[in-house]
């Protein structure tokens, strides 16, 4: 037989296959007791991550339809939750120090907001020209829970920053910056407020403590 002809014999000769049945495995039924008991161990074990993961989470953000904000021309005030503490805010991360995701999420909360603020108000367009050409005055109103738990420049910075972003302002246009604690344990919220200079001097009035 010729070569090529013994080639193609070889080709047409049938190939043996191999079928194998594949069944997921089995799992042993638990009994009842047993199936409790493991039950009951394994919330006790994720107890304390629950708690100290609920404690590094910030406030609960404000409703969209709750949104209470002014704009106006010259001014944008917000009423906003509490910003995580300063140990909260960042971590360490080979080495380095990063924002949290506490952080992140706090950040995008506050971005989330001003968004909607200024797309309800018919003067957002004035508002983003006074801010991006005049001196800022920046004041924040910090209502904490508790009086003694909290510095009142601990959430300074990324309150500053979160705004500033979320307006795509550079946080050096500010000329000053006004912080204020007080204590509301019913309603722990931050009140803040970005306009232009010249206009905050005007609106400015002797401040009287409670």
């Amino acid at each position: 037989m010729p070569r090529q002809s013994r080639r193609i014999a070889a080709r047409l000769k049938p190939v043996p296959l191999r079928l194998t049945s594949y069944r997921a495995p089995t799992r042993k039924a638990i009994p009842d007791d047993r199936k409790g008991r493991a039950t009951r161990e394994s919330s006790n074990e994720l107890r304390p991550f629950r708690r100290s993961r609920l404690q590094a989470l910030p406030a609960v953000a404000t409703p969209v339809q709750q949104l209470q904000a002014e704009v106006s021309a010259d001014r944008l005030a917000l009423t906003l939750p509490i910003p995580p503490s300063i140990n909260h805010q960042y971590a360490t991360v080979n080495g380095r120090r990063v924002l949290s995701a506490v952080g992140r999420n706090y950040k995008a909360l506050v971005a989330q907001q001003v968004l909607v603020a200024l797309a309800r108000s018919p003067l957002r367009q004035n508002l983003l020209k006074t801010l991006q050409h005049d001196s800022l005055a920046l004041s924040i109103h910090f209502h904490f829970a508790s009086p003694l738990r909290r510095d009142v420049d601990g959430g300074l910075k990324i309150a500053q920053d979160a705004l500033c972003e979320a307006l795509g302002l550079n946080d050096n246009r500010l000329v000053e910056i006004h912080l204020y604690k007080r204590h509301d344990a019913a309603r722990p919220r931050m009140e803040i407020s970005l306009c232009s200079k010249a206009s905050c001097v005007s609106r400015q009035a002797p401040h009287r403590l409670p």
